[in-house]
């Protein structure tokens, strides 16, 4: 069995799986470029330092035991032939798995808009790696621009920019805003007025996971906490300086500089099932039916399942997507995966399938310590605000996270928090750790030799009859 993608679907997945099918003479392989799943949930809190980085992703090595692992990127699927082809994570030359059943799990990526300077200038949220660069950004701009004392320069380091106004967004910049406080309190050369938070969302409310009037009580908060919001604005330029605009009318809105800018406007499925023989519809996903068999015009494709991201996943509650498909979200594939586990193992033996059904239990989001907003669906619906939705946040996404040895690793870096205080020691140059080395490894230049000094020129001969030494001629 083929598994294309590590994250929740494909994790959970092979979990489930593994033993079973080796039991049965068959070994699940698992296809993915990076060794670890990453519990997204948990990017904020990673980027407000809240929790180490190596413990919001569970280890496929580790956790995997019976399965075979390639670190590579499926790049094409010829599913009438059983075969994939795939481009190892080194670079090496291609080659081809063949398999029995395929399950596509490969999630989404951040989704873009072609705006000039974006792509060099922004930052996402989709990978630990964002979520550690956006931390020790944010913790290196207040460094430095302590020291600035251009006001146009400092304004720059201190401005921090976070386009999307979804849960992540949300999330992300009041992580960034918490950590900036303790960060600010630390150092005594810049003051929290001068640090400034911009809250950019193309649409005219925020969070359309929670109920409106908790939508507005958000925008309250952030606004009490000095984050500036801007409701029916985007983005329209990102080289030198950021431009905005006013959606309704199409005009200008503001423009100001910052260095650091981060997208979390939307995810899209990844690209790699268009390089496939399965259907699509117009969204870009892949056409599965309610039990998470692929499906298309032509009917159901035999030994082929998906879910999560990258399928369009009829929500049978109604309470999906406007076209009826579920959420994309980490609620929806987790419990996807267990269930296309045990459809495809139950395939195996002609057994009944079961329709993927499950109503949305709600949403919780953290503001930061103790700050946050929920909506439960429990014995009808709760709205919370405050510490105690903070709480309900940690309690839920603490007992989402795969794997009894990565809520254990969470859950004490929350206790550390808590008595220890938010971590706001910098790591620097990430990006370059050879840096130092090299510098120590490369022999500094050899001062450059000195012109050889130009011989004196002789003395001029006395003249006939002359005074050789004025001072003897002086004396006699």
């Amino acid at each position: 069995m083929l598994v294309v993608g590590g994250g929740y679907v494909g994790l959970y997945v092979a979990l489930k799986l593994q033993k079973k099918i080796a039991n049965a003479g068959g070994i699940v392989t698992v296809v993915d470029p990076l060794p670890y799943m990453t519990y997204q949930p948990f990017l904020p809190e990673v980027a407000g330092g809240n929790i180490e980085a190596r413990h919001a992703v569970v280890s496929h090595r580790q956790h995997l035991k019976q399965t075979e692992l390639i670190q590579g990127r499926v790049v094409s699927i010829d599913h009438a032939n059983r075969t994939a082809v795939v481009a190892p994570a080194d670079g090496g030359d291609n080659f081809e798995v063949p398999y029995f059943d395929v399950v596509l799990s490969a999630g989404a990526i951040t989704r873009t808009f072609p705006i000039k300077g974006l792509a060099d200038k922004g930052i996402g949220l989709k990978t630990i790696e964002e979520a550690v660069a956006l931390r020790n950004k944010v913790l290196d701009r207040i460094e430095v621009g302590s020291t600035m004392t251009d006001p146009a320069e400092r304004a720059r380091a201190l401005t921090f920019v976070v386009v999307g106004g979804g849960f992540a967004g949300i999330e992300c910049i009041t992580e960034m805003e918490d950590l900036a406080r303790a960060a600010v309190k630390n150092n005594p050369r810049v003051k929290q007025e001068e640090v400034r938070f911009v809250l950019v969302e193309a649409m005219g409310r925020i969070m359309p996971e929670v109920t409106a009037k908790q939508a507005e009580w958000v925008v309250e908060h952030l606004r009490s906490r000095g984050i500036e919001v801007l409701l029916n604005t985007s983005l329209d330029n990102a080289e030198g300086s950021l431009k905005l605009i006013n959606l309704p009318d199409k005009t200008p809105a503001q423009e100001f500089e910052t260095d650091t800018l981060v997208w979390t406007a939307g995810v899209q499925a990844n690209p790699m099932v268009r390089s496939t023989d399965f259907p699509l519809e117009p969204r870009g996903r892949v056409r599965v039916l309610p039990d998470l068999r692929i499906s298309g015009d032509e009917g159901i494709i035999d030994n082929a399942w998906a879910a999560g991201d990258i399928a369009a996943v009829p929500d049978l509650t109604g309470g999906g997507l406007p076209d009826g498909t579920c959420v994309p979200n980490a609620q929806h594939a987790l419990r996807q995966a267990k269930r296309l586990a045990k459809n495809l193992w139950a395939s195996r033996w002609d057994k009944p399938l079961v329709d993927y059904k499950h109503k949305n239990l709600g949403a919780v989001a953290g503001f930061g310590e103790w700050k946050g907003v929920a909506n439960i669906n429990l014995l009808g619906r709760i709205g919370l605000k405050g510490p105690l939705a903070w709480l309900a946040h940690r309690g839920y996404h603490g007992m989402a996270m795969p794997t009894f040895e990565r809520k254990f690793r969470v859950i004490v870096n929350w206790i550390l928090s808590f008595f220890a205080g938010r971590d706001t020691t910098q790591l620097p140059d990430l990006d370059n750790p050879r840096g130092a080395f090299v510098a120590a490894a490369t022999p500094a230049p050899k001062p450059a030799a000195a012109a050889p000094a130009a011989p004196a020129a002789p003395a001029p001969a006395p003249a006939q009859g002359g005074v050789k030494d004025p001072v003897k001629a002086e004396a006699k």
